[in-house]
């Protein structure tokens, strides 16, 4: 009986946790950005942030970010260029360059380059990512 009322206390304090993974893919499964939120808590209203960096065989490399509210949780994804690219959520942005999966520093304005799109919860809280619209066609 008491095995049976921890089994379900376990059970119900993880109940509402998130934890969650979306990927954007660069140049098929082998070459690809992941963000991972993880939820601690179900009390608690933040999300721990990991990117996981990968262009297989060459590296794949996991890179601590922030504890960001899940309230507001929005991590817009930049193209620098030359297989770099920058994360930004709020003031803080981080920069890597998926070659070998190093960590650059922070970029200035002019450098985050095009906006690709954002990592942001679903209404079922499923972290999903989603592209930015299409740049409009130049008139003629």
């Amino acid at each position: 009986m008491k095995r049976t009322i921890l089994i379900l206390l376990t059970a119900l304090a993880l109940t509402g946790c998130v934890s969650d993974s979306a990927s954007y893919y660069i140049d098929g499964r082998d070459h690809a950005l992941s963000v991972r939120a993880v939820q601690e808590y179900f009390w608690k209203d933040e999300v721990t942030l990991k990117m996981v960096a990968a262009r297989l065989p060459e590296c794949q490399r996991a890179l601590p970010m922030a504890t960001l509210p899940m309230a507001d949780f929005n991590v817009e994804l930049f193209d620098s260029g030359e297989n770099v690219y920058a994360l930004r959520a709020g003031t803080r942005v981080w920069r890597i360059q998926t070659l070998t999966c190093a960590e650059l520093t922070e970029p200035t304005p002019q450098e985050l380059g095009e906006r690709l799109g954002a990592f942001k919860f679903d209404a079922q809280k499923k972290l999903v990512f989603e592209q930015a619209d299409a740049a409009p066609a130049a008139a003629n």
